[in-house]
């Protein structure tokens, strides 16, 4: 058994971020420059397939924790590219996991809410068990049991519906469309936790700083469907004339199959007493809000 997050003083810290230049990337950077010595790479300083060169950069650099934030997140792309999504998303995370054991440091990894398939009536639990039905949910199952049986101490957080600054998301393209001012037709069976990358890369660094070990879901409080979050999205765009249709899944066929009910209860952090993230409302209107 882990044990759970514990308390005490903070101190600085030696982090190296894997995937710097990404959208969770950036905002871990932002996160952790003013409070611990912080080092990021991407995939011009590391190609975490090579086992050989995590070993030796994590080598050279010896942090106190790794934080990888590097993932093929295009599940569609995933879908018609299973062996590379295995590679990057898989392997590649338990060559991370190998080499922060060799140096004795943390590894944080971030998993999915596809590695479940969305057919439970409620939120799932961390002790639920998974059972994905897409290419990219199955390479990030396998890379929670590789992180699992080469890191001794790791870190792993379930999360989903990413939105943030840097780069493409539901929220980003769903506004583009809606300032063409034509009606947008947006599934309306797909249920959620939307999560802000700011207030991911936050809460994960206030988590280790805590001491936490093992397994969580980590999303911003409370759930909607795609088409509630869309239209809440233009509303608070302002953009009162664009009609915002709800539609089926069986009406919007994608190459990979989606978890109809993906919503993540954070059991464990609530278990622990340990402060929730802040409702996705409040987190996506402070997003639309900066666009």
């Amino acid at each position: 058994m882990w044990p759970p997050c514990l308390g005490g003083a903070v101190w600085i810290m030696k982090i190296l971020i894997v995937g710097h230049l990404g959208m969770l990337g950036t905002d871990l950077m932002k996160e952790t420059g003013s409070r611990h010595e912080v080092c990021g790479v991407d995939r011009q300083e590391l190609d975490i397939v090579d086992r050989e060169q995590c070993l030796e950069l994590l080598g050279n650099f010896r942090p106190d924790s790794v934080i990888n934030a590097a993932a093929l997140t295009q599940v569609d792309y995933c879908e018609t590219h299973e062996e590379e999504a295995f590679l990057i998303n898989g392997y590649g995370a338990g060559n991370l996991a190998e080499a922060a054991a060799s140096v004795g440091a943390l590894l944080v990894h971030y998993s999915t809410d596809y590695i479940f398939d969305g057919q439970k009536a409620g939120p799932y639990l961390e002790e639920d068990a998974p059972k994905p039905r897409s290419a990219y949910g199955r390479s990030k199952l396998r890379s929670e049991e590789l992180v699992r049986s080469n890191g001794k101490d790791h870190l792993i957080l379930r999360t989903a519906w990413l939105f943030g600054q840097n780069g493409v998301n539901f929220i980003r393209t769903i506004l583009g469309a809606a300032k063409q001012g034509q009606p947008l037709r947006v599934v309306n069976d797909q249920k959620g936790s939307p999560t802000y990358s700011r207030d991911l890369a936050a809460h994960t660094i206030r988590m280790i700083e805590a001491g936490c070990r093992g397994t969580y879901h980590l999303t911003n409080s409370g759930s909607c469907t795609w088409y509630q979050l869309a239209a809440s999205a233009v509303e608070w765009a302002g953009l009162k004339d664009v009609q915002v249709l709800p539609v089926t899944t069986a009406e919007f066929p994608r190459p990979a199959p989606r978890p109809a009910n993906s919503v993540l209860a954070n059991a464990r952090l609530k278990r622990e007493a340990f402060p929730p993230m802040r409702p996705w409302q409040a987190a996506a209107r402070e997003y639309v809000m900066l666009l």
